[in-house]
């Protein structure tokens, strides 16, 4: 991002031990610490899960537009498959499981969030029988169609492979420039770009 002339930072977690009140506090301090305005957050999977908690519990001055990639903001149907079998419960952490017991969040309207779901289906989520198509292999387009959103768009990629998607990455800062994502120009005469 530095060549594109972003400035970033990491902020890390615990996330097998730590609660997820404990997580979401610890970013909102994190954000008003840093001192820079705005500051935008991007999250991925159960990070994307962490920023909207915290949204929900915190009013940070400094933030400003919010990214969040392949989060399973609507529920995962796979982690409570996991969470049902004994060896397995435990990779989850604590924040994941609280997450899912947790009502749809309410934040406040004028807050930005953009959402990126994928729709290659390679990962461990193949192994939950009956995975809902699309899937980013991991969690299902449905359950990232967060209703708070501004916008929301489909990539094909896999839940990994948001991390280092050089579309991803482009959808991201555009959605932190403008607050929507890069739709292509509609032919002359045709309809509008559809949003997925």
């Amino acid at each position: 991002m530095a060549s594109l002339g972003w400035s970033s930072r990491s902020y890390s977690y615990p996330s097998l031990r730590a609660a997820l009140d404990e997580v979401a506090d610890g970013l909102a301090a994190a954000i008003a610490s840093a001192g820079e305005r705005p500051l935008h957050v991007v999250g991925h999977s159960l990070g994307g899960c962490v920023v909207l908690h915290m949204l929900a519990r915190h009013r940070p001055a400094a933030l400003g537009r919010v990214v969040v990639l392949g989060s399973p903001l609507c529920g995962s149907a796979s982690a409570r498959v996991i969470l049902r079998v004994p060896l397995l419960r435990h990779a989850l952490g604590r924040a994941l499981p609280a997450w899912l017991e947790q009502p749809l969040p309410c934040i406040e309207p004028h807050r930005e969030v953009g959402v990126i779901a994928g729709d290659r289906p390679i990962g461990l989520g193949r192994l939950v029988p009956g995975m809902a198509q699309p899937n980013d292999g991991m969690v299902t387009v449905a359950e990232t169609r967060w209703p708070g959103a501004r916008d929301h768009i489909v990539l094909p990629v896999t839940h990994m492979q948001m991390l280092w998607s050089s579309a991803c990455l482009r959808q991201t800062l555009h959605f932190l420039d403008h607050g929507l994502f890069e739709r292509p120009a509609a032919a002359p005469g045709a309809p509008g770009a559809a949003h997925r």
